[in-house]
Order: structure tokens, then sequence, then C-alpha cells
């Protein structure tokens, strides 16, 4: 990520806008010259239209892959490699989503969408130009997304099955979950909503695909480990590929009204689940295809498939929690769990509970205990970041918001700002919101609790990237520490264990019959390396974090790199909340798709 980046302010651009700006002609002249130069192949008057520190991110629609580039040497350079590998045309303004936003006084933007096609794919933009002192309009950023693969049409709407269906329905349904007249051509690891999007949108592309989930209900995930709890995330911007929550739905979803909205999912979209099964082992295949994947199921015994595709979706971390390693847990008397093990606050009612950590799942915890009537104290290690929904969501999240843009608009438009952007204008957003919440963080802070405004003050957005941690987004649980219904003890690193609770260096001790580790989770490379031969396990990329660009490692990509790992080619990562998998779900489809029609492009180096 480059440094040195700025805001483009009016201040900054020198510029100002006229009050009778004609956004329409702007973006359509723009545009004109634009779409012009980039079939032509004429990099220079492509460069030509866009300012010095530009920014240009692509999804796989130019460079088979998620890249972005910033300034224009780099921009340069991406154009000077990849341009002469496609053929590209149709290029279309949509002129009914061209507007001038004005997110701060001082900063003003023409953003627009456009449609385009490349050889072998049917593609979608946006741009935004900001003005510049001599008057002309030039582009900040210019996003770049591949929607669909030529020849190849998501078989919804008029390409549906309209083959009548007399009383033949379940016995057609039950063989083709058994895979007895077609075997799979993609294998999915996990059945949560990341495995069900994955294999949705596969579907909608004629890939026969199975999910192999490990519980015995899909959305038992959510119904164990998070059934007192509300996702934290808004109707609006939390729901699947097809089918849409019913309007009714409450802003804040249920975790166990979730679990059963999965369940229905995969029955209604006629997804090829197992459940009840567990993948013992992905290795080379021996018949012609990438990966021999063997799973066993109790009540039938193993079975082995021949594949070239295999996605890893079990969520972050693959749910394998962290404990620190302190000295004298052995000799504790009590309980020690992970809060991934965490189940019901009613499992330890009249104990005395400890929960380490301070971020999301500590404070969820804590109140569910609180709730229950058990005497619960949160051990603070390091500062976090807080934010309320009420205050924060708003701001956050404007474009999926009730009465924002459609859906499909608003993931593209979230997909525009790349990330180091993205920071910049947390920044400013993050202060509103700290601004907003300041009864709630002075309580806070009153009563011990350390905050933090994240890195380099841009709240939860890099956190979440780098960490997939280090907030809460509160919705209540904040005030339950200001009134000390929640205790809070963060003077001090803990030492060790005690028979009966915890030593911390200071010398003080907290009595606990139960500490549950609120502390994150491991490496999720450990999932892959549990089922991959060990040669591979060292080839294996980071799974989350930020690369050099501002991209996830290999979140919706390849785990073993484009062109670095070809061993890896194939074993793919589908994660992330509701939102994220709804969007990029299509984008591992599309990459498998083309993969298997042998369509697949040269790849940006």
């Amino acid at each position: 990520m480059a440094n040195q980046l700025a805001l483009p302010t009016l201040d900054n651009l020198r510029s100002s806008v006229p009050p009778d700006v004609n956004v329409q002609a702007i973006a359509s002249q723009w545009f004109s010259t634009f779409a012009e130069a980039m079939q032509s192949k004429n990099i220079t008057a492509v460069i030509d239209l866009l300012v010095d520190d530009v920014f240009w991110r692509d999804m796989l629609s130019l460079t088979w892959d998620f890249h972005t580039f910033q300034s224009i040497p780099s921009v340069k350079t991406f154009l000077t490699d990849q341009l002469p590998l496609f053929t590209l045309s149709s290029f279309k303004l949509r002129e009914d989503l061209v507007d001038l936003q004005r997110p701060y006084p001082d900063i003003a933007w023409i953003q627009a969408f456009f449609d385009f096609e490349t050889t072998v794919g049917i593609a979608s933009g946006v741009f935004r130009l900001v003005p510049l002192a001599d008057g002309s309009w030039k582009a900040h950023t210019v996003f770049t997304n591949l929607e669909n693969l030529k020849g190849f049409p998501e078989q919804n709407g008029p390409r549906r099955d309209y083959q009548p269906n007399h009383g033949k329905w379940a016995v057609k349904r039950a063989r083709e979950i058994e895979c007895i007249d077609e075997e799979p051509s993609v294998i999915v690891i996990g059945g949560g909503q990341s495995g069900l999007d994955v294999a949705a949108r596969l579907k909608m592309l004629g890939m026969k695909t199975l999910v192999v989930e490990k519980n015995e209900r899909i959305g038992d995930n959510w119904r164990k480990r998070y059934a007192a709890l509300c996702l934290h995330d808004p109707v609006w911007y939390d729901h699947m590929p097809y089918i849409p929550f019913p309007t009714s739905w409450p802003v804040y979803t249920p975790a166990l009204k979730l679990a059963d909205w999965l369940e229905s999912y995969a029955h209604s979209m006629e997804l090829d689940v197992w459940t009840s099964a567990t993948v013992m082992s992905v290795i080379p295949g021996t018949k012609g295809k990438k990966w021999s994947v063997t799973v066993q199921r109790p009540d039938k015994g193993e079975r082995t498939f021949e594949v070239n595709h295999v996605v890893f979706s079990l969520g972050f971390g693959s749910g394998m929690g962290r404990i620190p390693d302190i000295p004298g847990q052995d000799n504790f008397k009590g309980q020690i769990l992970h809060s991934s093990h965490h189940n019901l606050a009613t499992d330890h009612a009249g104990k005395k509970v400890v929960v380490v950590g301070a971020c999301t799942s500590a404070h969820d915890i804590c109140a569910d205990y609180v709730e229950n009537g058990v005497d619960v104290t949160m051990v603070q290690r390091s500062p976090s970041y807080i934010m309320s929904t009420k205050e924060g969501m708003p701001r956050l999240m404007a474009i999926f918001w009730e009465g924002g843009p459609p859906t499909d608009v608003a993931d593209r438009v979230n997909a525009s700002y790349p990330n180091s952007l993205l920071k910049l204008i947390h920044q400013r957003v993050t202060k509103d919101i700290a601004d907003a919440d300041k009864e709630i963080l002075d309580g806070l802070r009153k009563r011990g609790f350390k905050t933090t405004l994240g890195d380099d003050d841009s709240g939860f957005l890099l956190m979440a990237w780098n960490k997939g941690g280090g907030y809460y987004l509160d919705v209540g649980a904040s005030q339950m520490i200001i009134d000390g219904k929640i205790k809070l003890k963060s003077d001090g690193p803990i030492s060790r264990f005690t028979q009966t609770g915890l030593l911390f260096e200071d010398g003080s001790t907290l009595d606990a019959d139960v500490v549950v580790f609120a502390t994150g989770y491991a490496d999720a490379r450990h999932a892959y390396r549990a089922l991959l031969p060990e040669s591979l396990h060292d080839k294996l990329y980071p799974i989350w974090g930020l690369d050099k660009e501002g991209e996830l490692n290999s979140v919706w990509r390849e785990v073993g790199g484009r062109n670095k790992n070809a061993e890896l080619n194939g074993i793919w990562c589908m994660m992330g909340n509701l939102a994220l998998c709804r969007f990029h779900s299509k984008h591992i489809a599309l990459q498998i798709k083309s993969y298997e029609e042998g369509i697949f492009g040269t790849r940006y180096q």
C-alpha cells in the first residue's frame, strides 16, 4: 500500500465545483474519450484521463485476479501488460447511475457506472472524477469487475428449467444429493453462508457441486455458538445471492433465525449438501483430476471424489481457537475453554466466570452471562476499538442502509473503494462516530476500559482486514460495563493460573470457576494443513491479512498464490460475512468455471 496518500480534497486539488456544473455532460465526455482509448489500446490517452495519484482496482476483468494499482506509473505498467491481451468493446455509460457526490464539504466527485465487454467476459465498472484547477475533471478512482463469462450465462430467469416434473422431484433430488448419476466437479468444505453461497453460484453456472458439512444440520454453528446473539450487521447489508431476506426481516438478525434461514436456503436453491460428513484428506488426484477428496459419513462409510477444485469455506481461523500459553493451566481446578466452544451462559449458572479478551466475542459472551444472572468479569489485555451500531452503521454503511440503492449497485460501490483509499475516508468517519459516541466512550474510560481509534485512527476497517479482530460494534454490552454489570479488570497482564483463578503481574488475583478465552483464532492455514499433504504445507499463502496492494492475501483466490505454487492450483478460500460472501462468491465461481472451460486468461504478474 502506497505511502503519503491523501484524500482528493478541493484544497489539495486547488479547485472548486461550479454551482451549475453539468454532471451528465462531464461524465459523458470523459467516458467517451476513455472508451475510445481503451478500445484502441491507446495507453497514453487513458493515462491522460487520470490524476497522478489515481487508484485502479480490478477484480478479474483485466487481470484474472484481484489487484489495486495506485499512481500513474503503476497503472501505466498494468495497462501496458494487460491491454494487449484483451479485445475490449461495448462500452456503455449507465446514465441512470451518474451523480455528483459530496461526502464532506471539501470533497466532491462525480461517480458513474459503466458496462463493457472483454474477449471472454461481460464486465462492469465505476469511476469517480474530481475537479482540477484548470476546470477539467479527471478520474481519481477506476474500478473494473468481471460480471459474467461469454457463452456461460447463469441458469436462472428465462434460462431456468421449464420441464414439468410429475411427482418425481423428491426422488430426483435424493439421487442428486447422493451424487448417484453425476460426480461433483467441485467439493466445498463447510456449509455455512460462505460454502452455500459459492455452491449456489456454481450451480447457476451449471457446475455440479457437493457441500460437505461436519455438523448434523446446516446452520448448527450458529445454533451452538451464537444462540443468544444477533448479527452486528444490518439486514440491508447481510443477505445471500438470489434470495434476499423478506422485507419484514429484523434489522439485526438473531443467530437462530439465520441458522434456520441457511437450512432453508440450501433446500430452496436445491444445493447438494452432505451433513454429518467429514473430509478426511485432500491429496493430489490420480485419475486425470487435480485433487482426490475422501469424505466419511458415519452411516455410509467413505467415498472418494476426483475433482479439479476444492473450496475451503470454514470461517475465520477455520474455527480453531487460539488460547495463550499462560503458565499453570494444569493446576487450575476449574474449566478452561475457548469462546468458539462456548455454548450457553446457563451452562455456568451459579459460577464465577472470567472472560479473557475485550473484543466482539468477549462482549457478546459477557452480555449473555449478565442477562442470565451469571457473575462475569472481563479481562482486557490491550485497547479495543468501540463503535456503537446506532451511530456507526448509518455512517459507515449508508449505501446499504434503508432507502439506499439496490444491493447489486451498493455491492459494486463498496468494492470500488480500494482499501488504502477507504482507510483515508474512514479516518474522517471514525472521528465523526467517536464524537457521536462520546458519552459511551467517556463512560467506558471512566470504568478503566482502554479504547483506541484503530490503526492510524481508521476505525475497525484495517483491524478487520489485517487480523479479524480488535474491535466491538456495540449493541449493548458497553453500557453493561459502564453500569458495572460486566465487571472489568484492565490494570495489568496475567502472570499465571492459580488453583482457584488468575494471578496478575501486579500481585492481584481474580477468582474463577470458568475461564473463557475470547482471544481470537489460529492461523487459518491449520485447517488446510490438516487435509493437504505435508509437502504442500509451506507453499500455502497467508489466508487473511492484506498484501502489498491492499488486497486480501488468499480470500476469494487460490491459496498458493497465482503462478507461484502451481501445486496448489484448484484449492480456494471462500470466507467473509454475508455481504462479502454474496458478492465475492460469484468471483470464485467465475474463476472455477473459466478454468473448467479452458478460458482462464493470462494473469497479471
